[in-house]
């Protein structure tokens, strides 16, 4: 399976402009310049995408090996932050930041932080960045009542 998107750049790095494009058509001559990069300018960044990316990424593969467990998520909100930091004359990204949210019933949560940290490493997008990867859970347990009632 592969997957691909073009980047267009024109211009030096300071005022040139990019747009990027993703073959599925998500991304459609998306902007990206220094000021989205770095500065607060509308557009797209290399980082948040891969922000996008890795919280995508996570969160599917949770669900997968929560399925795999028996267990059902009735809901599962993943936040990304990717930070990039000066190194040198370059830059570097330097860390991802998984902050879950997850309401899951019938699962305890020592048995749920388990199963999500075994989800953060075998994810495809953990494995392909070389960044320091943390994640922070607030579980939700939807325990539901079975007992029958009179």
């Amino acid at each position: 399976m592969d997957r691909k998107a073009t980047a267009v750049w024109k211009g030096n790095i300071q005022n040139g402009k990019g747009e990027l494009t993703t073959e599925s058509g998500v991304l459609r001559n998306t902007a990206y310049t220094f000021n989205t990069r770095f500065g607060s300018d509308l557009g797209t960044n290399p980082e948040e995408l891969i922000g996008a990316a890795h919280a995508g990424c996570f969160t599917m593969a949770l669900s997968g090996a929560l399925m795999k467990q028996g267990f059902t998520a009735d809901r599962l909100e993943t936040t990304a932050v990717v930070t990039v930091q000066k190194e040198g004359e370059g830059f570097t990204i330097t860390s991802s930041k998984l902050n879950l949210i997850a309401e899951v019933p019938e699962i305890d949560a020592k048995t749920f932080q388990s199963i999500a940290e075994e989800a953060k490493v075998g994810c495809p997008v953990s494995k392909l960045l070389k960044a320091n990867i943390t994640l922070h859970v607030e579980f939700r347990s939807s325990q539901r009542d079975t007992r029958a009632t009179p």
